[in-house]
């Protein structure tokens, strides 16, 4: 099994670097500007040259996306928690939460500058309103799909409804929880990055948005490069604390070795 895992991420790692590679070799080939699409050695020699520069912007990205998402989780988990247990706030509440999340978030970027200036506010609460729906969701699915033989067994050995709730609703939804968290932590830095780059004067929104003016594609690209290994790293944290929390819920690889 070790072998085969290690397999594995040999080859994704392989694909990886063939991407990258294939992508400087059609640079370097097809003699493309660096106006229209520039190597990743360049990408990289900019990053690496920026970096002193770049560093408080991703820290502030960085700040502002976590802010945003450990709200939205908290919010999500609030509301996934009522809609799963109430049918009567499943049809009052549920049908808000679609409409809002049905409007494009760049719309709602001015409203949140229009009360509370440019800055870091609006950034965290966009980050917040386009990460926390896909944790509602989940949390209520799990919630609702409780057996409800499970139910009758625990309430006629005399368990309340928030016994069956916190011992067998909350972990039952962990699986939900989790998958919902490494989808809500991609949205969240979209979220962020779109407010930076609408009203904000620091973050890499701001940055990308400043290069992109000055037809600085290599550094528009180097912005793309730290966003991107943000996301992964958190995606990464989440899903070994997931491997910790849910190890139970998680499908066997036997079938892997046919």
């Amino acid at each position: 099994m070790a072998d085969i895992r290690l397999r594995q991420r040999l080859g994704s790692a392989g694909l990886i670097v063939l991407f990258f590679v294939g992508w400087e070799l059609f640079c370097v080939i097809s003699g493309m500007s660096d106006l229209v699409l520039p190597r990743p050695s360049q990408v990289v020699a900019t990053l690496v040259q920026r970096f002193p520069i770049l560093r408080p912007h991703i820290l502030q990205t960085l700040a502002t996306t976590m802010a945003g998402f450990v709200l939205g989780v908290a919010l999500g988990v609030v509301l996934g928690a009522v809609i799963g247990v109430s049918r009567t706030a499943y049809d009052t509440v549920y049908p808000l939460l679609i409409g809002f999340s049905s409007i494009p978030k760049v719309a709602v970027v001015p409203i949140f500058v229009l009360w509370f200036g440019s800055g870091t506010v609006p950034a965290v609460l966009t980050s917040l309103s386009i990460c926390f729906f896909p944790i509602v969701v989940n949390i209520a699915t799990g919630l609702a799909t409780t057996e409800p033989e499970m139910e009758d067994v625990l309430k006629a050995l005399g368990a309340s409804k928030f016994d069956i709730l916190w011992n067998v609703g909350l972990p039952r939804t962990m699986p939900f929880f989790f998958a919902s968290l490494k989808v809500a932590i991609t949205y969240a830095f979209v979220g962020t990055v779109l407010a930076e780059t609408v009203a904000s004067n620091r973050g890499i929104g701001n940055v990308m948005m400043t290069a992109s003016s000055n037809f600085n594609v290599p550094l528009v690209f180097a912005g793309l490069f730290i966003l991107a290994g943000l996301g992964v790293a958190l995606y990464v944290a989440f899903s070994l604390i997931e491997m910790r929390v849910t190890g139970w819920a998680t499908r066997k690889t036997d079938l892997a070795t046919a």
